[in-house]
């Protein structure tokens, strides 16, 4: 298969390409604790704030295709995005990203890593409402914190964005160390893509 790919593919799809094209990258933009526990064999992890933060190191010497993972496919997208900038061809997005990788019954590599981001905003935003409602009792105005915190997730679903999880995922459990970060963005860009 050469040319341009489709915007998405599905799981079927996606495992037909990696059968069809050996050269393909599955890159996988999750957290490194997201991707210890739980990722798709032979991909690779180029966290999405680490591709934002080395947009400008970005240039690809290959035109391998590649397809980008994440946890549903809305940080995927945001990569595609980026990538797309930065001029990086040959990119497409596994539809409903490893959770619909994992419900189609395709091989998963199971380690012990951190929580999906995902769950991360449900514990913070679900503390911060439970909280705000809780202290309105004896501080009436703090039922504005669940407010906002409600607020803030309309936002997220109407605009597919959330600020929260770009927030938590500053937090140094789920940053890649920047010594990696050469070697991460070769799996991307590098003529031959490093052994995994």
């Amino acid at each position: 298969m050469t040319g341009p790919l489709s915007s998405t593919v599905d799981v079927s799809r996606t495992r037909a390409l990696l059968e069809s094209e050996p050269r393909a990258r599955l890159i996988d933009v999750r957290t490194p604790g997201e991707f210890a526990a739980a990722h798709i064999p032979g991909s690779y992890n180029v966290p999405l704030d680490l591709l934002r933060e080395r947009k400008a190191e970005l240039a690809a010497k290959h035109d391998d295709p590649v397809v980008l993972v994440c946890g549903s496919g809305v940080r995927a997208e945001d990569a595609s995005t980026l990538l797309a900038a930065a001029g990086l061809g040959r990119l497409t997005v596994l539809a409903g990203g490893i959770n619909a990788w994992d419900q189609q019954g395709a091989p998963v590599v199971r380690g012990t890593g951190k929580w999906a981001m995902e769950r991360q905003v449900r514990l913070v935003a679900g503390s911060l409402v439970l909280t705000g409602v809780l202290a309105s009792v004896v501080a009436p105005k703090m039922k504005w914190l669940a407010g906002f915190i409600g607020g803030g997730l309309t936002f997220s679903a109407l605009s597919n964005t959330c600020a929260m999880a770009r927030v938590l995922s500053l937090l140094p459990y789920n940053r890649t160390p920047a010594q990696d970060a050469p070697t991460l963005l070769a799996a991307l860009t590098a003529d031959d893509a490093p052994a995994r």
